[in-house]
């Protein structure tokens, strides 16, 4: 007895100490389940144990940096969700496009926004733009009539736009979505105000799912949006501009849902996310936690924003809703290409604000210690370039005197040096910074040689700090290797 005693207690010991080493794995594993249990597809979306099992055990808020490893390398949903749509108006693309735009709409009680928002995307982009995009609108709404009546408005309204293959509205039966009624209240949210972001999720779930072979990226859009100006070909220069770094989402909004870019392969797993975390809270939350458990931390926001909120009333009640993107510019606007380059500066940096955060449109800056004359701010680019416009912007609004203010403005040739010490050995002067600000156009026709480099240069020694906060080169034309 004495013997089975220890016996006992010595194997209560282990089976403690792999409880420990397993507790990590364990959580990973118990969301995995989860995920699988909630996106068992069959004809009825998803099996009604399932789903009351996760209604009783999801009950936590996402922890971005628990689940990371389980989420990331374990559940890699890259398959489509087992879902018949209904073809309202058009039918599948004949070729898969640069870009899809995804709207989802529901009838409102006060207001009706979508049609100008389709009529904003068609009008703002160029013939040449059209043949790079489709659009898909999907009518979310299990009211028969109305979707009826707004697909023969769409029609009538976009024949052209249908006929061409630009333009699909479709629709997802109300028989494919998951119980909405008596889920959590999470954030002590009434239950009609759970009920509408929760579909909500789902909605955009399905929208995400249809897309996701259309295109090499997706743009996702609300239902009272208007566009800027050939916004497509900011969004493809932007693109350029981030070609070799990684991302997850690139916001071309700081407002809700809208103007958030993916790559169209990530759009399956965004979708399972979403259809995993229905309940938990809105969309635009959860889009947070998405990129995070990718890997991408920080947002990546471009300005000036190239889509902007123009709803009065909310979807949701008939609500007011006066959200406007102060960033957003409706005229054309010249983004710069900002051609690939090394960036570097002898400079004093602050923190984490290095030096290759003044050389995007990313709301983000370079912020370096008081400099002294003959500092600098380098960039080499990666192959010798034509210039047609640079522009220089130092300070911020709420640091008015972090400004260069005393410097030049150089661009230089014949690279000497290895990667990683290289560096020009001529440079020509081509002016003097006026307020921390520089800008010159027709570079093109004031430099005769195809310019390697390019540096900001302090000529008198400041007390006070130096934000950089964007620097932008346009290009002209590519010069003959």
């Amino acid at each position: 007895m004495q013997f089975f005693t220890r016996h006992n207690l010595k194997y209560f010991d282990k089976m403690r100490c792999l409880r420990k080493r397993s507790a990590v794995s364990f959580l990973g594993i118990l969301v995995v389940c989860l995920l699988f249990m909630n996106l068992y597809i069959e004809d009825s979306y998803v099996l009604e144990g399932d789903k009351q099992l996760i209604r009783e055990t999801a009950t936590h808020q996402l922890n971005p940096e628990r689940y990371v490893h389980s989420f990331k390398d374990l559940s890699n949903f890259s398959g489509s969700i087992n879902i018949s749509y209904r073809y309202l108006a058009g039918t599948p693309l004949p070729r898969k496009r640069y870009l899809t735009i995804g709207l989802s709409s529901v009838k409102r009680k006060k207001g009706n926004y979508l049609i100008e928002t389709i009529k904003s995307i068609f009008e703002q982009s160029s013939y040449e733009e059209l043949k790079e995009i489709a659009v898909v609108v999907q009518l979310a709404d299990f009211d028969s009539a109305w979707c009826e009546g707004m697909v023969q408005d769409i029609s009538q309204k976009f024949a052209h736009h249908i006929i061409a293959g630009r333009l699909i509205v479709i629709h997802v039966p109300e028989d494919y979505y998951p119980v909405l009624d008596g889920l959590k209240r999470n954030y002590n949210d009434p239950e009609d105000r759970v009920k509408f972001r929760s579909k909500q999720n789902v909605d955009y779930a399905f929208l995400l799912n249809f897309c996701a072979n259309l295109s090499d990226y997706y743009v996702m859009l609300e239902d009272d949006v208007r566009c800027s100006k050939n916004f497509l070909t900011a969004v493809k220069k932007v693109i350029t501009s981030r070609e070799g770094s990684y991302w997850v989402t690139l916001e071309f909004s700081k407002l809700g849902y809208i103007g958030k870019l993916y790559h169209s392969h990530d759009l399956p797993r965004l979708a399972h996310f979403l259809l995993m975390f229905y309940q938990e809270m809105p969309c635009d939350w959860l889009l947070i936690h998405f990129r995070g458990l990718l890997a991408q931390k920080e947002v990546i926001r471009f300005k000036p924003s190239l889509f902007q909120h123009m709803g009065y009333y909310s979807s949701y009640k008939g609500a007011e809703n006066k959200l406007k993107d102060d960033d957003f510019e409706e005229e054309s606007f010249d983004i710069p290409d900002n051609p690939p380059a090394n960036l570097h500066t002898n400079m004093n940096v602050f923190e984490n604000y290095e030096a290759s955060k003044a050389y995007s449109s990313i709301d983000e800056y370079f912020w370096g210690k008081a400099p002294s004359t003959g500092d600098f701010y380098g960039i080499v680019f990666e192959k010798p370039i034509k210039i047609s416009k640079i522009k220089v912007v130092t300070g911020t609004e709420d640091r008015q005197n972090d400004i260069l203010h005393h410097g030049a403005l150089e661009v230089g040739e014949k690279i000497v040096g290895s990667k990683k010490g290289r560096q020009c050995t001529t440079y020509l002067r081509l002016g003097e910074f006026k307020n921390g600000n520089f800008e010159i156009t027709d570079v093109e026709h004031k430099v005769l040689f195809d310019i390697n480099c390019m540096r900001i240069l302090v000529t008198k020694s400041q007390k006070e700090w130096l934000i950089i906060r964007s620097i932008s080169v346009w290009t002209s034309q590519t010069p003959n290797q």
